[in-house]
């Protein structure tokens, strides 16, 4: 019995012992190409292909015991999507094609789990919820007529057809490299799932309400202090 205590207190001052040797807090900073594509749920919308991208931010880990972490800091995003919607107006009817070039300030929390150190790498995955706030939105416009001919071409400011806020499903996987104790490059592969609409009003000729969804993937290089 005696022994047990002394194995059990053992046991939990070396716990203690490690968990005062993580640092509460560690800051870093990323950069990130994505590529994104917008899925539309509005009748006769069309989904384009995918569009290249970057975003760059400040990445905080939040340590709540040994291995486990909530990942938190805020990301500058240019995402970039296509669609192909039915347009009229006065004067035309035919076919939009429209390149959006969105830009979001998005603050993610998720909750990360990272593996013990194989030499200088660990492995770690996290899940969990992104908020965007849309800051500026344009649109590249190519319209055609009826019979397919191209009659417009132009680039338009489009901030008040968005959302102001964007929410999203963020699942992850990546590996540290340790230079030393403390700091570490990052390497993350990231899926950011749209969960809300990023569109506002109606479309110009069929009078449906506009829905579409905004997805990327993004590859995170950073480093951790």
């Amino acid at each position: 019995m005696k022994q047990k205590l002394i194995l059990s207190t053992f046991i939990l001052l070396f716990g203690f012992q490690t968990f005062a040797q993580l640092k509460p807090f560690r800051f870093g900073v990323k950069a990130a190409p994505n590529v994104a594509w917008i899925s539309a749920d509005t009748r006769d919308y069309e989904n384009d292909s995918p569009v290249l991208g970057f975003s760059w931010g400040f990445v905080a880990d939040i340590t709540l015991m040994e291995h486990y972490f909530l990942k938190t800091g805020f990301n500058f995003d240019y995402l970039n999507g296509k669609l192909i919607l039915p347009f009229k107006n006065d004067s035309v009817s035919g076919t939009l094609h429209r390149k959006y070039n969105l830009r979001y300030l998005e603050i993610p929390l998720t909750f990360k789990m990272r593996t013990n150190q194989f030499g200088k790498f660990a492995l770690f995955g996290h899940i969990g919820f992104g908020a965007g706030f849309r800051m500026k939105a344009r649109s590249q416009d190519e319209l055609y007529n009826a019979s397919g001919s191209l009659i417009l071409e132009e680039e338009n400011d489009i901030t008040d057809e968005l959302t102001l806020l964007r929410g999203s499903l963020i699942v992850g996987i990546g590996t540290e490299f340790f230079i030393d104790q403390s700091t570490s490059i990052i390497l993350d592969l990231t899926f950011n799932n749209g969960l809300s609409n990023i569109l506002k009003g109606e479309n110009s000729k069929t009078k449906e309400a506009q829905k579409a969804y905004l997805h990327y993937f993004q590859l995170n290089i950073g480093v951790m202090f």
